[in-house]
């Protein structure tokens, strides 16, 4: 066998290695003080290993969060799309109270949400690879709709994202009130109604 499949092995088990240290890690001690060496030694792996692959902490955590929601694909997976849009964006905003809800992925987002703050390149990382093809996911499914005559033609489909899913995402980030399915289902149904009666008096 040639060296050069099992170098790549290695370098595949290490930085999933290294993903999952950081992922878990973050949550146990928080991003202030995680660090390289931290998670290189979780790992098992020197530190040089990262930092041949990743420029900071930051950018470890932000690949580590990427894997754990999307895989190894670049784009996210399309909302569902069974003809009611209702039931279909009822799934979705369960599926995402389900996430945040969970304490494991919990603290990993907010220690990302920190490094973001912190770190321009990794906001506009995040913005070209989760944020605009998320939206845009988003957006094809309120197209479908509109094509459907489910929603008016006229609909702003950006406005109609952020009123869907941002109220969500302020209630996770502020810790304003819990997340439950309830709270999707109302806020569904509040902006679905609105979001219906949108076209043109």
């Amino acid at each position: 066998m040639s060296k050069e499949p099992m170098a790549a092995r290695r370098s595949a088990a290490s930085r999933a290695a290294i993903l999952e240290a950081a992922f878990h890690l973050v949550g146990e001690v928080g991003y202030g003080k995680l660090s390289i060496e931290a998670i290189a030694a979780r790992a098992g792996v020197g530190k040089q290993t990262i930092y041949r692959w990743w420029p900071s902490k930051g950018a470890v955590l932000f690949e580590a969060v990427f894997v754990r929601s999307f895989g190894d694909t670049e784009n996210p997976a399309p909302l569902p799309d069974t003809g009611d849009l209702e039931a279909d964006l009822r799934t979705v905003l369960r599926a995402i109270v389900l996430e945040l809800a969970d304490p494991e992925v919990d603290r990993p987002l907010r220690a990302l949400t920190v490094a973001m703050l912190e770190d321009e390149a990794l906001a506009r990382e995040y913005r070209t690879r989760v944020e605009e093809p998320t939206r845009e996911a988003k957006r094809a499914r309120l197209r479908s709709a509109q094509r459907a005559g489910q929603l008016p033609a006229s609909l702003d489909l950006d406005a109609a994202v952020d009123a869907i899913f941002a109220p969500m995402a302020q209630r996770w980030l502020h810790r304003a009130g819990p997340l439950t399915e309830e709270y999707a289902d109302a806020l569904l149904e509040i902006t679905l109604g609105g979001l219906r009666r949108s076209g043109p008096n």
